[in-house]
């Protein structure tokens, strides 16, 4: 199998292409696969540094604030659809797959305009502009939620989950005493991401002190750069501080209760794992679709969704005293995840590309 891969600007983005890619080198280790980025986002270094083959183009995202400085994004787009087609026509792939970011966008739209066949997938809740547009040029689509399913073409469209679920399903579990933490107590994980939230951390800095004498554990998660603001700050035995996790997916299969922003990725990781959460949805991001996606698991009893203007010392510890307190809210918070949940997805999404190649769309 011969397949272009784009996807960028966030882990959301890039860790589910890079799940596509493991099972598709899984099932067919001989294929090979080209990844098209941006120059300057995340992909530039994480893929490179995997050893795949990574092509970088100039592209800048639709500036929301500034109408006058999307000028200049039209005349990267433009020139990237042009590179676009050399790249895709010098290596002529079985088809290609957009995963999400706004790099997709001339990626797909220069393969479809010469005839390749294409994949997209929506992690979101609510499709994003890019997949808005392209949902009429590809030639199959994936949705990571349910209720996704209404903005497609139902003839082509197949709700597979998000292929990192299937990645959390066979992370290996991570020892707690790895981090200082006991083995005998509940633990919550409180992490806003890879880079952390500013405001997160203002807040969480009152917080931490008043989880003394809680009978479970605290494991925070900073952030790069937010690690040493907390130096000074004199925490009770029972929280424990990390700038970063290496092995997340590893970590949330040994804790109890996690407390996060509401990305997709982060979302299908959680209904996967089948783990109680306190969601705090990213008011920062196109469209509010972090709180959208936290709507979909709140709505159905697998979270709790506390925005981040409500968020203080009380809100906070009074959701996870409720939840690690009382068994009959834990297990139905868990037998919700599990509806919600596709333990499969990255499978699944290679069985539709490879379906797509041979001429099998519609099954």
């Amino acid at each position: 199998m011969r397949v272009i891969v784009s996807a960028g600007g966030t882990g959301g983005h890039i860790f589910p292409a890079l799940a596509v890619i493991n099972k598709i080198k899984e099932n067919e280790p001989n294929s090979e696969i080209l990844y098209i980025g941006t120059t300057d986002r995340m992909e530039s270094t994480i893929i490179p540094d995997l050893k795949i083959k990574y092509i970088g183009i100039e592209m800048k995202g639709l500036n929301r604030k500034n109408v006058l400085k999307n000028i200049e994004v039209l005349s990267s787009l433009n020139k990237g659809i042009k590179k676009c087609k050399s790249i895709i026509k010098e290596f002529n792939p079985d088809i290609v797959l957009g995963i999400g970011g706004y790099i997709t966008f001339p990626v797909i739209t220069a393969a479809s305009s010469l005839g390749y066949k294409t994949f997209i997938h929506e992690q979101n809740s609510i499709p994003g502009l890019s997949n808005k547009i392209l949902k009429n040029k590809a030639t199959v689509i994936g949705v990571s939620l349910e209720e996704s399913l209404k903005y497609f073409d139902k003839n082509k469209t197949f709700f597979t989950g998000n292929p990192r679920s299937e990645e959390a399903v066979n992370a290996k579990p991570v020892l707690k005493s790895k981090y200082g933490l006991s083995k005998n107590k509940k633990t919550v994980l409180i992490v806003m991401g890879s880079l952390g939230s500013l405001t997160i951390n203002n807040i969480m800095k009152d917080i931490l002190p008043k989880f003394k004498d809680k009978e479970y554990e605290v494991l925070f998660v900073t952030g790069k750069g937010y690690f040493e603001d907390y130096k000074n700050l004199n925490l009770p035995k029972n929280v424990k501080i990390v700038e970063f996790l290496n092995d997340m997916l590893g970590v949330m299969k040994s804790i109890d209760l996690i407390v996060s922003r509401a990305g997709a990725s982060t979302i299908s990781e959680i209904t996967a794992l089948e783990l109680p959460s306190i969601l705090i949805p990213s008011p920062y991001v196109t469209h509010n679709h972090q709180y959208k996606n936290a709507k979909v698991l709140s709505d159905s009893g697998a979270s709790i969704l506390i925005e981040e203007k409500n968020l203080n010392d009380k809100t906070l510890i009074k959701e996870i005293d409720k939840i690690l307190n009382n068994d009959k809210i834990y297990d139905k918070m868990k037998k919700a995840n599990a509806k919600l949940s596709i333990k499969n997805s990255a499978t699944k999404i290679y069985e539709i590309i490879r379906k797509t190649i041979d001429g099998d769309k519609n099954e």
